[in-house]
């Protein structure tokens, strides 16, 4: 540790500008994709709010485990079936992925066609079985 204090101590311009590109990069990746949910949280705003669950991997993935009642429109279409999404604009809408690499670009697109109240599942649904919550196969 009195290594480390030592570099920044001996380096402060390296240091910093370390400093600010995590700062940019944390920044950069909370805004790229909008907010995020826990899975927990997510449960609430299913339960609460009516919560649409837009699952945007490939019909392969969905197939093999999904969340209940969630929409199957996979990231690669997204844009051409924006309308489908049309009777839910009103209800918070929650991106799900494998692990949140895909749901990022999609709630920004889905934010730049109108939709407002568009957050991502944290973890992806990798985290949502990490905490043995349901999913459906079919």
């Amino acid at each position: 540790m009195d290594q480390f204090f030592a570099f920044i101590a001996n380096h402060p311009l390296l240091a910093g500008a370390f400093v600010l590109l995590l700062a940019l990069f944390v920044r950069n990746e909370m805004r790229r994709g909008g907010q995020t949910v826990t899975a927990q949280q997510l449960v609430d705003l299913i339960n609460r709010e009516g919560a649409v669950v837009i699952d945007v991997r490939d019909k392969k993935e969905y197939r093999e485990g999904h969340i209940v009642d969630s929409l199957n429109i996979p990231h690669t279409v997204l844009g051409d079936r924006l309308r489908e999404l049309e009777k839910h604009r009103q209800k918070p809408l929650v991106i799900a992925c494998k692990m949140g690499q895909h749901s990022g670009a999609a709630g920004t697109m889905l934010r730049k066609a109108g939709f407002e109240n568009v957050t991502r599942l944290r973890g992806g649904l990798t985290e949502w079985r990490g905490q043995n919550l349901p999913v459906v196969k079919g």
